[in-house]
């Protein structure tokens, strides 16, 4: 079975994508499209919420005022290994965020992808360093695979030793790292 954290990362990564493109947050139904573009089905939609599911997971869309609010839940049912990715305005930094929350904040430090993203609502720039991408899968089991421009702004951040799943310490070699706590690997690509 896959962890929330194999679609809240693609997921993320295509929000950030579509946030830089057009200068704004997704909507709802953006939201929706990006899900069925990453392989999830939707079963309803309606009085201010949307439900998506696969065979590992089932997603609640909840569109708010300020912007939208998505839970991955596993099909196992367990809600302490749900993600949340949160898709606001923020007001006070004047910036279009979108950050993923684990459920249990136990096993994770802070935001999944290292740095929330965050995009400067008036110039459209990305001003944080986070590290997205979407996973694959090997004979030695699922990876992250990021792009060579992210890799360069994980680079630069001085961060390089810090896994983007969990926070926990990557250890490189070559173009791949390995995570001591979580055991998940992360690629460079040249392109995601």
């Amino acid at each position: 079975m896959l962890d929330p954290v194999t679609l809240a990362m693609p997921l993320a990564k295509s929000i950030e994508e579509h946030i830089l493109r057009t200068k704004k947050l997704p909507n709802g139904e953006e939201i929706r499209k990006i899900l069925v573009n990453l392989g999830l089905e939707g079963l309803y939609s309606g009085r201010g919420v949307a439900v998506l599911r696969n065979r590992w997971f089932v997603v609640l869309i909840f569109p708010r005022k300020n912007g939208t609010v998505i839970d991955i839940i596993p099909s196992t049912g367990e809600l302490s290994d749900a993600l949340e990715v949160v898709v606001y305005h923020d007001r006070k930094l004047n910036a279009l965020i979108a950050e993923i929350l684990p459920a249990n904040e136990l096993e994770y430090e802070g935001n999944i992808g290292l740095e929330p993203v965050m995009v400067d609502a008036e110039s459209g720039e990305l001003i944080s360093t986070p590290v997205l991408g979407d996973f694959s899968e090997d004979e030695e089991g699922p990876y992250l695979l990021i792009d060579g421009e992210t890799f360069g702004r994980w680079k630069e951040s001085g961060k390089l030793n810090v896994c983007p799943i969990c926070g926990g310490e990557l250890v490189w070699r070559g173009r791949e790292a390995h995570c001591l706590d979580c055991g998940y690997r992360v690629k460079i690509g040249d392109k995601v």
